[in-house]
This record gives C-alpha cells, sequence and structure tokens, in this order.
C-alpha cells in the first residue's frame, strides 16, 4: 500500500475540521446575501461528522473505511495505487458509520439515533424540499455539539467551540449557542473568554448549572496540568 494512503486519515481530519467550522458559522449567525444560509449549515454539519468518523476509523487502518475495493489486476500490481482506490473504491455511506466505528474501533458514536435523524434531515434537504416548521440553526448546533463534540473530544480531545470562521468564535459564537441553550464542552482556550457571567444572562437555571460545572471542572484540569 502507497504512503500517501496511509496518512488519508490526517487530510480528513483537516478536512472535517474545516467543514465543522463552516457549520458552526453558518448556524450561529445569519446572512443578508444568502437565503440558504441555515440550509448550508445542516449540509455543513452532516458532512463533517461524516468526514470526521472516518478519518478515526482511518486511522486504524485507511482501508477500513471502503465498502468495496479495487480487485487485483492481471499485471500483477505489487501495491495498491492511490489513483485506483479513488476511482475503483467505494467507502461507507454515512447511515453505516456508526456500525463500521464500532466494528473497527470498539467506540459507541454518541447519541446514534440523532446522528441518523440528522443525516435525513440533510437528505431531504439536499434532495426534496426543507421540513416545515424546523428551526435549521438550532438543530444543527444541536447535532454538533450533541454528537460531533463529545466524538472529536474522546478521539482527539478537541473541542467544537474552538472551531468556527468568525473572527472572534469566543465572543460572539459563545453568545450565540448560549442563547440558544446549547450545551458543550468547554476548551482550555475559551476559558481566556469564557466565565460565569455568560450563563448568568439565561433564565434557565439547570442550563446555568450544568454549564457552570462544566466551566468549574475544564479550569480545574487547566490547573492540574
Amino acid at each position: 500500500m502507497e504512503k500517501s494512503i496511509r496518512a488519508v486519515h490526517e487530510n480528513m481530519l483537516r478536512l472535517g475540521l474545516g467543514a465543522l467550522a463552516h457549520a458552526n458559522w453558518t448556524s450561529a449567525f445569519h446572512s443578508w446575501e444568502s437565503d440558504v444560509w441555515s440550509e448550508l449549515s445542516v449540509v455543513q454539519a452532516a458532512h463533517a461528522a461524516e468526514i470526521l468518523i472516518k478519518a478515526r476509523i482511518a486511522q486504524e487502518h485507511p482501508l477500513l473505511i471502503f465498502e468495496r475495493l479495487p480487485k487485483p489486476t492481471a499485471e500483477n500490481e505489487q501495491s495498491l495505487s492511490f489513483e485506483r482506490l479513488l476511482t475503483e473504491g467505494r467507502t461507507y455511506q454515512y447511515a453505516d458509520l456508526p456500525s463500521r466505528l464500532w466494528a473497527t474501533t470498539g467506540m459507541s458514536l454518541p447519541c446514534t439515533d440523532n446522528f441518523l435523524d440528522f443525516g435525513r434531515l440533510r437528505n431531504s434537504i439536499q434532495h426534496f424540499a426543507t421540513p416545515p416548521d424546523i428551526d435549521l440553526s438550532v438543530r444543527t448546533l444541536d447535532f454538533v455539539f450533541s454528537v460531533v463534540d463529545p466524538f472529536i473530544n474522546s478521539c482527539w480531545n478537541l473541542f467544537a467551540i474552538d472551531y468556527c470562521e468568525d473572527t472572534e468564535p469566543y465572543v460572539n459564537f459563545l453568545e450565540s449557542i448560549i442563547n440558544m441553550k446549547i450545551t458543550f464542552l468547554v476548551s482550555p482556550e475559551s476559558l481566556e473568554t469564557l466565565d460565569e457571567s455568560y450563563f448568568a444572562r439565561t433564565e434557565d437555571l439547570h442550563y446555568r448549572e450544568l454549564m457552570n460545572r462544566r466551566l468549574a471542572a475544564a479550569r480545574s484540569n487547566v490547573d492540574e496540568q
């Protein structure tokens, strides 16, 4: 197997995090120039999750993400080429990824039902129409922080809160998701901005107490390092 194939998980992780940053941006904010801004947030978030899960599977072995692989050729090809893998291989589909992740890594995807439901929402938007009476921004952020956030944290100690294309993510982005009462894992980087005053603005006592506990835990972890 070519050396270029062995490193595919690194490229997938980089692209997946880029898609996540774009999904967070389009879900937390609005655009005057585009009337499909919130729809794009769904598409990007589902795409980010798909790439990131495949990156973790490929980290075990890059060929594990493929449902169909090229067959050996009559020319006695000594190793599988990157070109043949691209043209003849077929990776697992979105709905197959939770079971494939478990089979290859032993990991269970957080909130699998949410992951599958969000995939169906993405398919509806892409191929048919946007379902009525759904706040797509809230739905996307709920998906990101209930599925993607704990997943990338358990895999690579990453935090979804750190990925947003906004120029001041720890100000504007934080305020947006807190206003929507989205629970999230508190990253060490966000502690430079985030404090109890952010959560004091919400009247939801349960949300405020939960996030203050996460904030205190994050501070404790940083102090122990």
